[in-house]
């Protein structure tokens, strides 16, 4: 994908947020770093581990299935960080007319009080923005694939366990 439509894709988000202020003060920056077993992190989009590889701030880059999966210490630098990052706590999801929407992602109800109050809780320029963000990485077949895995990964999030 392109360097240009992910830069694209981050100033669609530019600083907005899930709601007005530091919405990791409600939860101790609970999506920002791994849990106690190490477990965590985001999935970076297509091209951002090249980007992200040499930020002081990064713990670790490793591999999955999916996409490259980065780790760090919960301080890093908002201006780089990933678009996973920037997205958390909505995940991509196709909507009836085929294009991307967004919706709630199934794997922030365990550590974001905000879900609580579904996506109508959230800011909406927020919601919109990530939608439209989104969107502009769909514009890229290599994103548009990549979308359909992360919804894909996702979508195993939703399915009871038993």
């Amino acid at each position: 994908m392109s360097p240009e439509i992910l830069e694209r894709a981050c100033r669609i988000i530019g600083d907005l947020t899930p709601m007005s202020g530091n919405c990791g003060t409600l939860c101790g920056a609970a999506c920002c770093g791994t849990d106690e077993d190490g477990q965590g992190g985001v999935h970076l989009f297509p091209g951002e581990a090249e980007r992200l590889r040499n930020c002081e701030w990064v713990s670790s880059i490793l591999r999955d299935d999916l996409a490259p999966v980065m780790t760090c210490e919960g301080c890093c630098d908002r201006d780089e960080r990933p678009l996973g990052c920037r997205i958390f706590p909505l995940t991509p999801v196709r909507g009836k007319n085929g294009r991307w929407t967004v919706r709630l992602d199934a794997r922030a109800r365990a550590m974001c009080p905000l879900t609580a109050s579904g996506i109508g809780g959230l800011n909406p320029d927020f919601v919109k923005a990530v939608r439209d963000a989104l969107r502009e990485i769909a514009s890229d077949p290599e994103g548009d694939a990549f979308l359909e895995k992360w919804h894909a990964l996702e979508e195993e999030y939703r399915k009871p366990l038993w």
